[in-house]
């Protein structure tokens, strides 16, 4: 018999992940208590079933993806029906967050008896039925019975190592990838202040032609994920928290993304001249 796999939220990733499993035919559950028309859309388009929470702690499978400061809330919004039912659905939290984090949910979650597993996403939504997809890092005791979902789509691989290892993962990943790209729109940005973004922009097509298309692809669309990337570079700064100066230069790049989120939705003025700057090939 096919396992139930509840996905909450149906965001762009949790429904995705989730019409993907549906098109493999599972059955997919959801939560759209207090969600936007936009979200109610998006869940029904990708084949997601509304569902109460205590529909929800009867699934087979809970895959948590949503924004990394959400993670430990809906852990707890969870507990009590987990707790009360006999299903004790294995809990996948896929979300950005650190080691520690991911220890603090394991902890709301083991009085439920629900088994808990740590995963990390690295990739782009996927499509429905065919094409690559995002790949899913799991780790802990349990992560062996979420890779059963392999079988229906989801690129599942089992770490070895601590419970946390996937969120080691996530981050350590996230903060080359993410935290890279900031660098680079700062420079970019400063360039364009001081005057010399021609320069910079025909040295770099020049020398590092390879590190330019890059960022002209990453970020290009980084401006409208940038609200959801600020708790994330908090998380990776936790992470490093061992070493000082890194610690600084992650909390500093969630300072940037908080900045790149306010023009988003304000003036747009950096982000405008960010989009110019990645487009000086195509004037």
């Amino acid at each position: 018999m096919n396992p139930v796999v509840a996905v909450v939220a149906p965001g762009m990733m949790g429904a995705a992940v989730g019409g993907r499993l549906v098109a493999h035919g599972l059955k997919v559950l959801t939560s759209l208590t207090g969600r936007s028309d936009e979200t109610v859309k998006r869940a029904k388009a990708a084949g997601l079933s509304a569902a109460s929470d205590e529909e929800i702690a009867a699934a087979d499978f809970i895959l948590s993806i949503l924004p990394p400061g959400n993670a430990v809330k809906l852990a707890q919004r969870f507990a009590p029906a987990l707790t009360a039912s006999n299903a004790k659905p294995v809990f996948v939290d896929c979300n950005a967050i650190s080691p520690p984090t991911a220890e603090k949910v394991a902890a709301v979650l083991g009085p439920t008896g629900s088994p808990f597993v740590d995963a990390g996403i690295i990739g782009s939504p996927p499509p429905p039925k065919e094409g690559k997809g995002p790949k899913f890092y799991a780790s802990g005791t349990h992560a062996g019975r979420f890779a059963e979902l392999k079988n229906f789509g989801l690129d599942v691989r089992v770490l070895t190592g601590p419970l946390t290892a996937a969120s080691a993962m996530k981050m350590s990943y996230a903060g080359i990838t993410k935290g890279t790209q900031a660098l680079a729109a700062v420079m970019m940005l400063a360039a364009t202040r001081g005057g010399t973004a021609d320069a910079l922009f025909a040295e770099l097509k020049d020398s590092q032609p390879q590190m330019l298309a890059y960022m002209q692809r990453s970020l290009s669309i980084m401006p409208p994920k940038a609200y959801r990337w600020v708790a994330e570079m908090h998380e990776i700064a936790d992470f490093v928290s061992e070493d000082p100066a890194g610690h600084e230069l992650y909390s500093g790049a969630a300072h940037f993304y908080e900045q790149v989120a306010r023009d988003f939705d304000g003036d747009k003025n950096e982000v405008e001249a960010l989009m110019a700057f990645l487009n000086k090939d195509k004037q």
